[in-house]
């Protein structure tokens, strides 16, 4: 788990989105790891959100059938990120689509200049140049 406090890679959605909604921090978060619940405590430590952003977050996901609710663990709700609910299949679907354009992306920029360097006429130092006249 992640502190809030620290700084993260944005997910694809908040590369889209923005990074302002909790909203769409948690969706990224929890449609990388949808296999796995959650409670709200570790889906804020981990979507980098404010636990006071996270309760209404999850109430809007849950209300759309983007989230359920898996189990209770002690006093805390579990919360898995729901792929059996279209909305929740595309979303995922989009983010990874994202993430891979924005990989190709900067595969293309490494090669691009890795080529560049290589074509670049080779300096000799100044030493060379003396000893060679």
């Amino acid at each position: 788990m992640t502190n809030p406090q620290t700084q993260h890679d944005p997910g694809p959605l908040e590369r889209l989105f923005g990074s302002t909604s909790a909203t769409v921090r948690i969706i990224d978060f929890m449609s990388t790891f949808d296999c796995y619940d959650y409670n709200k405590k570790d889906i804020a430590e981990n979507s980098n959100v404010s636990q006071k952003y996270v309760k209404p977050a999850i109430e809007k996901l849950e209300e759309q059938g983007i989230v359920k609710k898996t189990r209770k663990i002690g006093c805390s709700d579990m919360y898995q990120y729901n792929m059996q609910n279209q909305t929740a299949e595309l979303l995922a679907k989009l983010g990874m689509s994202i993430a891979k354009h924005d990989i190709h992306k900067t595969i293309a920029e490494q090669e691009a200049q890795e080529q560049a360097s290589q074509q670049q006429p080779e300096i000799q130092p100044e030493a060379e140049l003396l000893t060679a006249t």
